[in-house]
């Protein structure tokens, strides 16, 4: 991930504020009309505000150089008009707006949490959460609020900067030059300070979605903190985060600080000049009070557009870094999905496995593939118990069976049909899983063990909780209707186990993944839950991850792993004789005796 940053922030110099801004437009074009009438809304109240210092100039030089009180009333009411239209008109752009954007933002949003899930597990490895979080919420914020606001001002007071000009320059053009001449530096001034800014944008922004995940660390795992007495290293960490991203904050400040001490300074300088000059020529009798009332006046009017230059440009680059860093999640490769076929294949072939290779992706080059050569066959309707030492890549071989990772070399097959012919939703609804590590969600006990099979009824329910043993639901306050907490955090660990082995089971899978579903269980719930798991895995086609003989008894024939290859296959009984690695897992020593294995078996030895 950190590297990732530094790319982005050694690309800000090159990047395009407009060409980043210009990706927006296909979810733009949907709200053009609006966003039209917006900034039609605006105009038409800038060119109100415009119309009021010629109104001025006459009154000046008309009814109060004339000292004509009756000829002031109808001036004074198209003043009074002028006023009223330009607030409906600004009324009329914000609301014009805001239900669009809206629907944009949330279009935005839901595209890219909709890219989320499909994208692999191996890139979620790679992203912190807490930079997808900022993606998904204070990036869609700061894109919306530049369609609201700036992208419509960046247009209006361009064409009010222009319109204003025209007009100071109808009314006397040598005024007209002094207010303009500092257009010049404040355009190269506005050019620096956008290649600085960007940087900075950038760093922000992606600071600020690692202090997120530090938060969301530090929430998720209070458990930990406060066990470990950890909760002030914490502190530590996300004070340091804090710091960093304060001082890019600072720096964005000092930059923007900067741009508006010119951008203000320069055309109040240039004003003061110009009624130095105007005042010399009213004097001389080279311009009338009237029209020097109204050229001030039209230079006043222009002040905010100028001033507000430092304002639109920074949050442009604001909007502009979101926008990249939104397209940077939506423009991942997904990975390829070809599978058409509907069903299995004509035999009941079972789960093979066939010179399956796999490394994940961002393994050091050189180093050997973590999967070489998988070569296993589980009969249809047969339970084969995969055992292996820590890391050997047990679980890794069982995510490639439901594709959470793709294989990088060979088959693997379903009662004959290759995995990949199969849209992956099709094969997740034929393959259930339950990992090691449980996750639930912020939802209900049902909502959580029906996510293994939306369309299940009560019964099927029942029947899945059963099987887990998770009869504890029923003393939680609501039954099944409880609300379990984030991540489940309420429950045990070995509750949260039982919902994770009750969601993989509800839906009767044809073929099922457990990846040692019953670490988190006491001796007596675990003998319970095979029980009642042995009617399952005899309707089913299974491979189960075991490290303990208990779990290794539900399998009728055992798998052991090594250097990334199946080194043997048998049932517990034969590797137990024939296979000394086996024994020591078994075991957890280096040699086992044959007299040990009959006692692991339920034997005694004389």
């Amino acid at each position: 991930m950190a590297e990732n940053r530094q790319h982005d922030d050694s690309a800000t110099g090159h990047r395009s504020t407009v060409r980043s801004l210009l990706r927006l437009w296909p979810y733009a074009r949907g709200v053009r009309r609006k966003l039209a009438v917006s900034v039609t809304a605006a105009v038409l109240a800038m060119m109100s505000v415009l119309a009021v210092p010629i109104v001025l100039g006459r009154i000046v030089d008309g009814p109060l150089a004339d000292h004509d009180l009756a000829g002031l009333w109808p001036l004074a009411g198209l003043l009074l008009l002028l006023g009223l239209i330009e607030a409906a008109l600004f009324y009329t752009r914000r609301v014009v707006l805001a239900r669009p954007l809206a629907g944009l933002e949330t279009a935005m949003r839901s595209d890219l949490f909709a890219k989320l899930q499909r994208l692999p597990v191996s890139f979620h490895e790679r992203w912190g959460s807490g930079q997808l979080l900022s993606r998904a919420t204070a990036d869609m914020y700061t894109m919306r609020l530049f369609l609201a606001f700036p992208l419509v001002f960046l247009i209006v007071n361009s064409v009010m900067f222009l319109a204003g000009t025209a007009v100071m320059f109808t009314q006397d053009w040598r005024l007209a030059l002094i207010v303009v001449l500092p257009a010049a530096p404040l355009f190269v001034l506005t050019r620096r300070f956008e290649s600085g800014y960007s940087g900075a944008s950038r760093r922000a922004q992606d600071q600020n979605g690692d202090l997120a995940t530090v938060v969301e660390e530090s929430i998720l795992g209070i458990r930990i903190l406060k066990a470990f007495g950890r909760h002030r290293s914490m502190a530590e960490r996300f004070t340091a985060q804090s710091h960093l991203l304060r001082r890019t904050e600072l720096r964005k400040a000092g930059l923007l600080a900067n741009l508006w001490a010119v951008i203000v300074g320069l055309p109040e300088l240039a004003l003061g000049c110009a009624l130095a000059v105007g005042a010399y020529l009213v004097a001389h009798d080279e311009l009338s009070a009237g029209t020097l009332v109204a050229f001030l006046s039209t230079a006043l009017a222009l002040r905010w557009p100028v001033e507000s230059l430092g304002w639109l440009l920074a949050y442009a680059n604001e909007a502009a870094t979101a926008t990249d860093r939104f397209f940077e999640v939506m423009d991942e490769p997904e990975p390829a999905d070809p599978g058409t076929a509907t069903d299995l294949g004509p035999t009941a072939d079972g789960i093979r496995f066939t010179g399956v290779h796999f490394r994940y992706p961002d393994a050091p080059d050189g180093t050997p593939d973590l999967l070489r050569g998988i070569d296993l066959h589980i009969r249809s309707g047969e339970t084969m118990a995969l055992v292996g030492a820590t890391g050997s890549g047990k679980t890794t071989l069982t995510a490639l069976l439901p594709r959470l990772y793709e294989a990088t070399a060979g088959t693997i097959t379903l009662d004959g049909r290759d995995i990949r012919e199969l849209p992956r939703e099709r094969l997740r609804e034929l393959v259930a899983v339950a990992f090691e590590e449980p996750t639930l969600f912020s939802a209900t006990v049902r909502e959580n063990v029906l996510m293994g099979a939306p369309g299940a009824g009560d019964d099927r329910l029942r029947a899945a909780l059963a099987t887990a043993q998770a009869g504890f639901v029923e003393k939680l306050p609501a039954g099944v209707d409880t609300e379990v907490g984030e991540q489940g955090l309420s429950l045990s660990g070995g509750q949260r186990q039982r919902l994770a082995l009750a969601r993989a089971v509800v839906g009767d899978p044809a073929f099922l993944v457990l990846d040692d579903p019953l670490s988190a269980l006491d001796v007596h719930t675990e003998a319970l839950v095979e029980a009642a798991l042995r009617e399952v895995l005899g309707s089913t086609t299974a491979l189960v991850v075991a490290h303990r003989p208990s779990t290794v008894l539900l399998a009728d024939r055992v798998a052991v792993l090594a250097d990334g290859r199946i080194e043997a296959v048998g049932t517990h009984q034969e590797l137990l004789r024939s296979s000394a690695h086996y024994r020591e897992l078994m075991s957890g020593e280096a040699a086992f005796a044959p007299e040990a294995a009959l006692i692991s078996e339920g034997g005694t030895t004389r």
